[in-house]
């Protein structure tokens, strides 16, 4: 295969898990088709004929050259599924150079690939880098990171904006940046992993079933001395929800537990139980409080329904501090 060095090389090599989703899916490969990368579809049980209708696709549009799927045997999750084939990567006779992690509901924009394998070899200390998020409209979304902290729960919890002043340090920034800025952790949506970290950190944590994981493994980089940044010349469209049905617009249905789960075990595992507590007790105070200001002031609520009682029964005061598997 050659590479986009114009070397005899299979340089990166891309990780699409589906579940469900086979028309984006295919979608997703035909966006990737020409960039000369590798790419290996995990199809995480969907049950619902994915599985034959990509690789019939595969062969229909003559990918199979730089494309297949795999059955990963059961939906693990996202961690789960990624990590099925960074596997089958990791053990390749032929070693990419880059590990890229793709959303199957994403349209890879001309030169995204590139753009971010270039930033990289440019840049050595560099171990992840992520695109610019677009919604289908081309409108840029938040992309770049600042850890969870408990700082980071007040401030969403409250809603103030003085209090994003005081915490600016803790919390993400409202301008999207137009340059490449070193930040916390990127959108897993698009997020190009250069292999030796993989090798000194480890796979993903498949524990999460699905969110935190990639802030997780950031964060798992970050303390090993591995840079992660944004990198906005790489433009990644994003179908926001599709695959998980969770967007940044108002939802109509709960969160689902899973999302909880994912939460509480990042600042379990990275932080311990007092800081886990922390964290929870200031977004519960916090939006308790914003609650009371919403009703006086007669705001709209776009948050999903449900959303305070869920978090307080799946809070560390109801859950407990057993760092436990979440559930599959």
């Amino acid at each position: 295969m050659v590479g986009m060095t114009g070397e005899k090389t299979m340089q990166v090599g891309v990780c699409i898990v589906n579940y469900k989703t086979m028309d984006l899916t295919i979608d997703c490969l035909r966006s990737l088709d020409g960039t000369g990368v590798k790419v290996i579809v995990i199809d995480n049980d969907s049950q619902d004929g994915s599985y034959e209708k990509i690789s019939a696709a595969i062969l229909s549009e003559e990918w199979s050259g730089w494309a297949s799927i795999k059955a990963s045997g059961r939906n693990g999750g996202f961690a789960y599924g990624n990590n099925v084939a960074i596997r089958e990567f990791l053990k390749a006779d032929q070693k990419p150079e880059y590990i890229y992690l793709l959303n199957p509901d994403t349209v890879v924009r001309k030169g995204a690939v590139s753009q971010l394998v270039k930033f990289m070899q440019n840049n050595p200390a560099v171990g992840i880098a992520g695109s610019q998020i677009e919604d289908k409209n081309g409108q840029a979304l938040p992309s770049a990171f600042k850890f969870h902290t408990w700082q980071s729960e007040m401030n969403k919890g409250f809603s103030l904006g003085l209090l994003t002043k005081l915490l600016r340090r803790w919390v993400n920034e409202q301008t999207i940046p137009n340059e490449p800025v070193k930040t916390d952790w990127v959108s897993g949506a698009s997020m190009m992993v250069r292999r030796e970290v993989f090798e000194q950190v480890g796979l993903l944590d498949d524990t999460y079933f699905m969110y935190f994981e990639e802030t997780d493994f950031c964060l798992q980089a970050a303390k090993k001395g591995w840079e992660c940044w944004y990198v906005p010349s790489s433009r990644v469209m994003h179908l926001v929800g599709q695959s998980t049905g969770i967007s940044h617009k108002k939802m109509q249905k709960r969160m689902p537990s899973y999302w909880f789960e994912s939460r509480r075990r990042y600042f379990l595992k990275n932080f311990g139980a007092l800081y886990a507590a922390m964290a929870d007790m200031c977004w519960l105070v916090g939006f308790a409080t914003w609650k009371l200001r919403n009703i006086v002031q007669r705001k709209e609520d776009n948050y999903p329904p449900g959303l305070f009682t869920d978090f307080l029964l799946n809070s560390v005061f109801f859950r407990g501090f057993t760092l436990l598997p979440v559930k599959k």
